[in-house]
């Protein structure tokens, strides 16, 4: 896999995975949204970690700005 993602999209998608995490775990969103909220913060770090978006694959976007070499 391509990395895809820069260090800005990495830190937001994080930060964004930890707020909806804080208002999981003391009980401010709960349900089936706060569920869906939860999978849904647990692919923002797992993207984050990893460096690619699947979703921006198909669409040609790249906010990484490493240069290939070649």
């Amino acid at each position: 896999m391509k990395k895809n993602m820069g260090s800005a999209d990495r830190i937001i998608r994080l930060v964004i995975a930890a707020i909806v995490g804080v208002l999981f775990f003391t009980d401010v969103i709960s349900g089936t949204l706060g569920i869906v909220l939860m999978v849904l913060s647990g692919i923002f770090v797992l993207t984050s970690l990893i460096s690619f978006c699947p979703l921006y694959a198909p669409f040609g976007i790249n906010t990484c700005s490493v240069k290939d070499k070649k």
